[in-house]
Parts: C-alpha cells; sequence; structure tokens
C-alpha cells in the first residue's frame, strides 16, 4: 500500500496488556496507543516536503489517523502533520 501526497501508514504499537504492578488490563479498559512505527508515505506535496522515512517510531495525537485493516492487520493512515515526534 502506497499512501497518496502527505500521507503515512503507521502500524500502532500495541496496547499494553498489565500494569507495572502486575494487574492484567481488560480489553475494555486499554487505552489506544499513541506510538507506532512508519510502515510508509507518500511522495510530499509541493508545500510540504516529507519528513518522517519507513521504520521510524513515532508519536501521534490520540485521534489522529483513520483506521483501515490490510491483511488482517490494523494500520492508522493520517496526514504528516498529525504526527507529533519522531523517536
Amino acid at each position: 500500500m502506497k499512501p497518496l501526497a502527505d500521507r503515512v501508514l503507521v502500524l500502532p504499537a500495541p496496547a499494553e496488556e498489565k500494569t507495572i504492578g502486575g494487574i492484567i488490563i481488560p480489553d475494555s479498559a486499554k487505552e489506544k496507543p499513541l506510538k507506532g512505527k512508519v510502515i510508509a508515505i507518500g511522495n510530499g506535496t509541493k508545500d510540504e516536503e516529507m519528513v518522517v522515512k519507513p521504520d521510524d517510531t513515532v508519536l501521534y495525537g490520540k485521534y489522529a489517523g483513520t483506521e483501515i485493516e490490510l491483511d488482517g492487520e490494523k494500520y492508522l493512515i493520517m496526514k504528516q502533520s498529525d504526527i507529533l515526534a519522531i523517536l
């Protein structure tokens, strides 16, 4: 899959299964991860050059992107401007 323009395809990090104290978190209480790995990027636009690269680990906003499912795996597709930081 190749995103268009300034879009980025991100594989979200898995949600935490346990707390530091060892308490198991049920699926209904897990928070959406805010970190993920860049899988693919678009070509950018004439106004915005692509800064992120595939395999970068990034932080993004809580409500950033659109969730899609591809080959049984859940991904987020978002604009590069929705990414807050590269780790």
